[in-house]
């Protein structure tokens, strides 16, 4: 589904935080990979596809990026690793200003040789995927026997080499009782961040993998306990709700991260150089092949209404949170099929809905 309205002069609202540039970019260069991840947004498959952005094209894009500033570049996938070129747009990015970052998946491609290139090529961090505590659990999730041992294995020449790693945890109903022993791993393997993913069902992740909105709020609960005594930082994606309830248990606490979501600080770049808000919200708002990437991020009219809270619908539209959190726009469209709509995985109760005299624009 594609998106292409992006005339400037045909919204007027002067230009606020966000909407100039993102802060976050994420690539996905590849849509090849050995995995086959019960969760995958992406429909991973083992052969590359031939219409994937060239070096050259990527180069330009990259030239872009860079010219927004104070950006960070995330190549994923699929796998990277997949990518002859990973090293050649590495070192590019790198010298071009970018704060880069690249997630492979666990696999036999990952070796300390190829690490030890990248770090020299000025590789900033690598992510690796952790979604159980244990073998049978994570092998189970990634689809392939020996992803556990492999995560491990990475995360060890990381250590010998001084690459910083960050781990990525996607919850789901077969893990979300298991939170505080993958932040227990997630410490003893040194990652510097936590990045816990809340599933939206998109690609092959079914909503039967979601958890229930109440189950969410007890794990977002838990999550700031964790990060009261945690040695890594600690974000969320697609639960920006998670930021409500630091706001409702830390008050005195500085936010816990900043308000991007998707399309709002946010931009996702897939392998044939469609611009989606989110890799987990599928509607193009322009192809970097035709357009330049500032333009379809500043000026389409899906980007905008994702900016504006106050254009949402439902309970988030009416929440008081609305700027602070906003919902997961991704979630809200895999299951009403409208990303302006309420995020489904909420629980709370907006102080408009309790009390309707209270004004939805407070």
């Amino acid at each position: 589904m594609a998106e292409r309205s992006m005339n400037p002069s045909t919204n007027g609202h002067s230009a606020v935080h966000h909407d100039l540039k993102p802060r976050i970019v994420i690539w996905e260069m590849t849509q090849a990979c050995q995995l086959a991840c019960v969760h995958c947004r992406a429909h991973a498959q083992p052969e590359r596809d031939p219409r994937e952005l060239s070096t050259a094209e990527a180069c330009r894009v990259i030239d872009e990026i860079a010219g927004f500033g104070n950006t960070l570049f995330v190549m994923t996938g699929g796998d990277p690793m997949e990518r002859t070129d990973l090293l050649t747009l590495v070192r590019y990015a790198v010298r071009q200003g970018l704060t880069t970052a690249f997630s492979p998946s666990a696999t036999e491609k990952v070796t300390v040789e190829k690490l030890r290139d990248l770090k020299r090529g000025g590789l900033h961090r690598v992510a690796l995927s952790l979604d159980a505590p244990d073998e049978a659990g994570h092998d189970a999730f990634r689809g392939v026997a020996g992803s556990y041992r492999r995560t491990l294995e990475i995360a060890r020449m990381l250590r010998e080499i001084g690459l910083p790693l960050q781990i990525g945890t996607t919850v789901t109903t077969a893990n979300v009782d298991r939170l505080r022993e993958l932040a227990e791993q997630a410490g003893a393997l040194g990652a510097i961040l936590w990045n816990v993913f809340f599933l939206v069902p998109t690609g092959r992740a079914q909503a039967s993998l979601m958890i229930r909105p109440q189950r969410c709020e007890e794990a977002l609960h838990q999550l700031v306990e964790i990060s009261k005594r945690a040695r890594f930082a600690m974000k969320t994606t697609e639960a920006p709700h998670y930021r409500r309830v630091v706001a409702e248990m830390i008050q005195d606490r500085p936010r816990a991260q900043s308000n991007i979501n998707d399309a709002k600080g946010f931009v996702f770049l897939s392998h044939t150089g469609e611009v989606f808000p989110s890799g987990f919200l599928p509607i193009s708002a322009g192809n970097v092949r035709y357009h330049s990437l500032a333009e379809i991020y500043q000026f389409s009219s899906l980007f905008r209404s994702l900016r504006n809270p106050d254009q949402f619908k439902g309970k988030c539209g009416k929440c008081e949170y609305r700027h602070l959190c906003g919902g997961s726009r991704a979630r809200a469209y895999a299951v009403t099929g409208d990303p302006l709509e309420s995020d489904p995985l909420c629980a709370y109760q907006p102080a408009a809905i309790l009390d309707p005299a209270a004004s939805p624009h407070a």
